[in-house]
């Protein structure tokens, strides 16, 4: 294993698959249920491993609170999405479409929405008070929703040859949850090749995905990028999906002087993943002391999560210069900053990053134990390269607009909109009475937001979190534009013409939540990253969903209320 580039091995994978195709073409829906139900208690078994692998890569002590994200966005995302996906089979393997018995609404500009938190007793119960919906593009309507549900997996013969992934480095159910995607919704056999930050995952993946492996469908390949390269150029590769940056997208595709020519080096489609500059609106409003608090971490949280490396790591804060309020939240959000647990920069080119964001502005605050944060306040509104880069590090910038009211979130939309490259999450914070004091008008400013995952009150994170929610940049983007990446992942309902997933959650935690008025029971999320006991609570969520076991649920709840 390692980084050296095997061109023997990577050829035998790809002639492997191209048997394997016609084996997938024959494996029935059952068995390929079967075989996500499989990989489902595999992931279960081998969680502790898998956590432990993570953080070696990390650099977490094992004792760190920390350590619950890796549960949370390693094994527990698996876990969700097999069970999800599992359950879309056994609709089609019924005659059934996987939207049957699901209410379908209405959202705004002529579009279906599709449910997709909470939908059963313990969604409600887990996660209460978060919602979320993947809104389909307009004109779609109920019946053609529920028609063409099911993407490939409707006529499983036809199978769409070789599809080369490319694994990110961060989060560590990425290349787990693409490689299901590519086989599920696409029908492709897979060649995933691992991005070699994750290589001491290698043989816990293949312990996970050993029944895909032996059924000649799955290969898991390591390798630099000139291994990279020979794979996603293989004559026998039909297809690309990767998750990245924009400039390692355009290498891809165009190599060194193909953009500028206008011809592309790579000459089969991709799709891909590659994040951005996530903004986080904040809309004026009276907030209480806690509130303030709160929320300051909760953007904290959305910037140092993972350490800051994140495709949706929220980079840029938007709020009102004439919110009376103001000063007090940025204090806050200085010391949220500043309190947030240090982690080692494990992510190669972290340093890089920071020291590029300094340089473009001396004036920035350095915050953390370490120093190593940098918050950038009164940044230009545009034309400035905190809006046009994404800083695959912890750096976060502040922008305000001179608006209040009504006309602040208008305007914030058209910023988020026009000035900040990207569009794979925005999220959107506002007081509830804000929200109803605004009504339709903030319905409005949602539709008109052109990102593929919108949060109010939550972390768009949530979206890549819960199985049935689209991932992916907002549509229509071009291979010489490409942004935040082309065409979803995830969708466990297989969903077709998916346009954006928005979800919404509570704007305080329990029990102020009620005491307030918010019909929600949820504590302190576990993802926010000063939460004291997150890698218990996220540990006792994996082994839950691992089993859907209630007993359980008392220990989890008491973890979670302690956090």
């Amino acid at each position: 294993m390692g980084t050296t580039f095997d061109e023997t091995a990577i050829d035998n994978a790809v002639a492997d698959l191209v048997a394997g195709e016609k084996t997938w073409a024959h494996t029935p829906l059952r068995r390929r249920r079967e075989l996500l139900d499989d990989i489902h208690t595999r992931t279960g078994r081998f969680s502790h491993e898998w956590v432990r692998a993570a953080r070696t890569i990390k650099g977490l002590d094992p004792d760190s609170p920390l350590v619950g994200e890796e549960w949370m966005s390693g094994p527990m995302t698996l876990l969700q999405a097999t069970a999800a996906l599992s359950a879309t089979l056994s609709a089609l393997e019924e005659g059934r479409s996987p939207l049957d018995g699901v209410a379908l609404a209405e959202a705004p500009g002529d579009r279906v929405a599709v449910p997709i938190l909470p939908l059963d007793f313990y969604d409600r119960l887990l996660l209460s008070g978060f919602h979320g919906e993947v809104w389909l593009r307009p004109g779609v309507d109920a019946d053609t929703a529920r028609r063409r549900a099911g993407l490939a997996q409707l006529d499983p013969t036809a199978t769409g040859g070789v599809g080369a992934v490319l694994g990110a480095g961060n989060i560590t159910s990425i290349p787990p949850l693409d490689v299901l995607y590519e086989l599920y919704a696409h029908n492709r056999v897979v060649a995933l090749k691992l991005n070699p930050i994750t290589d001491p995952l290698f043989t816990v993946y293949e312990m996970v995905f050993a029944p895909l492996i032996e059924l000649g469908v799955l290969r898991i390949l390591t390798g630099g990028a000139e291994a990279g390269g020979h794979l996603v150029h293989h004559g026998d590769v039909t297809h690309v999906h990767m998750t990245g940056s924009m400039r390692t997208h355009d290498a891809i595709v165009w190599g060194p002087d193909g953009k500028a020519a206008g011809r592309p080096l790579l000459d089969k489609p991709i799709t891909s993943e590659l994040g951005g500059v996530s903004p986080t609106i904040v809309v004026p409003g009276e907030w209480e002391d806690a509130d303030l608090r709160f929320q300051a971490e909760h953007v904290a949280t959305q910037r140092l999560h993972n350490g800051g490396y994140n495709c949706v790591a929220t980079q840029a804060v938007v709020v009102s210069a004439e919110w009376p309020q103001k000063e007090r939240f940025l204090a806050e959000l200085r010391d949220a900053i500043e309190r947030a647990p240090q982690r080692r920069a494990y992510y190669p080119g972290s340093d890089d990053q920071v020291a590029a964001a300094l340089d473009s502005y001396p004036e920035a605050e350095r915050l953390g134990p370490d120093r190593e944060r940098v918050l950038v306040e009164n940044l230009p509104s545009t034309e400035t390269p905190l809006l046009r880069t994404e800083y695959f590090s912890p750096v976060l910038g502040v922008v305000e607009l001179p608006y209040t009211g009504g006309e602040f979130l208008q305007r914030a939309v058209d910023f988020a909109n026009d000035e900040v490259i990207g569009t794979l999450g925005v999220n959107v914070i506002a007081h509830p009475s804000t929200i109803k004091r605004f009504g339709i008008a903030f319905d409005r400013a949602v539709e008109r937001l052109r990102y593929g995952a919108i949060a109010v009150n939550a972390w768009t994170a949530l979206a890549f979190l819960a199985p049935r929610a689209s991932w992916g940049a907002y549509p229509g983007h071009t291979l010489d534009d490409v942004q935040s990446g082309i065409g979803v992942v995830h969708n466990a309902f297989l969903l077709d013409d998916v346009e954006r997933t928005v979800v919404r959650g509570p704007f305080r935690p329990l029990p102020r939540s009620l005491l307030r008025g918010e019909l929600a029971l949820s504590p302190k999320p576990p993802w926010f990253v000063d939460n004291a006991t997150a890698a218990a609570t996220g540990r006792k969520l994996t082994e839950f969903y691992a089993t859907a076991n209630p007993a359980r649920l008392p220990g989890l709840f008491l973890s979670a209320f302690r956090g």
